[in-house]
């Protein structure tokens, strides 16, 4: 799959070892947004090379979770371990052309090492041990079934500088740089030689990364020399912080997967919108964008060096503007998997109205039982909340009364206007304030101090229904 024109190409490499953090969608959103803002390619590769960490299910949980933010691929998706053969015979040339060499050093000598390193407060890394070895020995240690591994042969001097498409240029001493593994004992490869071989058989362009990478360039871009090829442009994205602004973005801020986003009722249309703000700016103040509209608003240009705060209260912001914009038609549909409400005991007219009314209220699809379960259950309230704390109970009853009596000869309940016009009239008629009318009529039909207004719980609950309620409370006060 060559990239024979000058088609921008990206891809999104995850690996299958859990849901997916927040930091990893962003930069799969980045790299997705910026091919299309360019008529480019995006395309996805599993990268499942790492046998200790791979999770059983998980490569399922990555498309389930491309395919609910929306973040459509290009061309069929290519899983590294179906290409073992092809790393092989990759580090295989690299050590014909000296560029590699094996290594037999074990597990536990590479430990003591590490352990000497730091107690003497060196550097940490591979003491070259196995780089000089003669082949006529290199050849008896295979021969013997000595296990072992290929190692990249870094240069001893000299530099690499990278124009990073988001940091600029970064310069990188030779000398400082480890031999890393490209091969491992069981015949795998390392992250290393794995990206560079597919970026360049896929013809990727450009690559969009964490910053935890940056350490990688120079083991990547002298791959790419050794082999002759062309390197990938790359950009490299600030980390995300958590709450307290200094440290990363982890499980003590909360959820910070999309799987536990989704299952918290959180919508696809805000986790894009707020994500994709995460160190990327439009140049303006508009803050709500679809995804097609930030395909065609995206430029890599705007996307910041400092590192991006994960602000809950400003997350919610965004959800709860997506849920109080959506169409309550397609709202119902949304919120009925996160509800214990049984909706088939209800006239969808009915249903639709208690959405209309309490969707104002809500930040998570979770919400909606919150602040709608007194419209289908309900048991009548104390007494002492019928009252209005600033009134007393013989203008409680007077109000209530004269509201009973007004509703009862009332046909028009179409309309929440209507009804409040209705109980402003008790309340001038009988010379009472709002508050003797307004909250007994609300603390009756909800029972709850906190709840949509008094008209807008008749509106929703109905004529026989409200009249219902209101006369058992009645009772309760008189």
């Amino acid at each position: 799959m060559q990239n024979s024109g000058n088609t921008i190409r990206t891809r999104a490499a995850p690996s299958p070892t859990g849901f997916m953090h927040v930091g990893n969608a962003r930069t799969f959103l980045f790299e997705y947004l910026f091919a299309k803002s360019v008529g480019g390619e995006f395309h996805l590769r599993i990268e499942d090379t790492d046998q200790k960490r791979y999770v059983e299910g998980a490569e399922q949980v990555v498309y389930d979770t491309f395919n609910f933010l929306g973040l459509k691929w290009d061309g069929e998706v290519i899983k590294q371990s179906s290409r073992l053969s092809i790393y092989k015979d990759y580090a295989r040339k690299l050590v014909e052309q000296g560029n590699a060499y094996f290594c037999f050093c074990s597990e536990e000598r590479l430990s003591q090492l590490r352990e000497e390193q730091e107690k003497n407060h060196q550097p940490t890394g591979y003491d070259r041990k196995c780089r000089d070895l003669h082949a006529d020995e290199v050849l008896e240690k295979i021969k013997n079934g000595e296990s072992h591994v290929i190692r990249l042969k870094m240069p001893e001097t000299g530099k690499i500088v990278l124009s990073d498409m988001i940091r600029g240029e970064i310069e990188f001493d030779l000398s400082l740089v480890d031999d890393q593994v490209l091969l491992k004992a069981d015949g795998f490869p390392t992250y290393h030689l794995a990206v560079v071989v597919d970026d360049h058989m896929t013809g990727i362009t450009h690559v969009i990364r964490g910053d935890e990478w940056v350490s990688s360039i120079p083991k990547h871009i002298y791959l790419y020399q050794c082999f002759g090829w062309e390197p990938t442009k790359y950009g490299h994205l600030s980390v995300i912080l958590g709450s307290d602004k200094k440290k990363k973005l982890s499980k003590r801020d909360g959820a910070v997967s999309v799987e536990a986003f989704r299952t918290q009722g959180y919508l696809v249309e805000a986790i894009i919108n707020y994500i994709a703000l995460l160190g990327w700016n439009p140049g303006t103040e508009r803050e709500f964008f679809t995804l097609a509209e930030l395909e065609k608003e995206f430029n890599i240009k705007r996307v910041q060096k400092s590192p991006a705060m994960f602000d809950m209260e400003k997350f919610n912001h965004f959800n709860a503007h997506y849920i109080h914009e959506m169409n309550d038609v397609e709202l119902l549909k949304k919120i009925k998997p996160f509800s214990e409400i049984d909706f088939s005991k209800y006239a969808n007219e009915f249903l639709q109205k208690v959405i209309s009314v309490v969707k104002t209220r809500m930040v998570t699809l979770k919400d909606f039982d919150v602040y709608s379960h007194f419209f289908f259950t309900w048991q009548p309230p104390k007494k002492d909340m019928i009252k209005f704390a600033k009134s007393d109970w013989q203008n409680t009853i007077l109000g209530f009364e004269k509201a009973i009596e007004k509703l009862e000869n009332l046909d028009d309940w179409n309309t929440i206007e209507k009804l409040n016009e209705v109980l402003l009239s008790v309340v001038t008629e009988n010379g009472l304030k709002n508050g003797d009318v307004f909250w007994p009529i609300r603390a009756s039909l909800s029972a709850e101090s906190a709840s949509p207004s008094p008209t807008e719980l008749l509106w929703v609950l109905g004529k026989e229904l409200s009249l219902n309620r209101l006369k058992k409370c009645l009772v309760i006060i008189k």
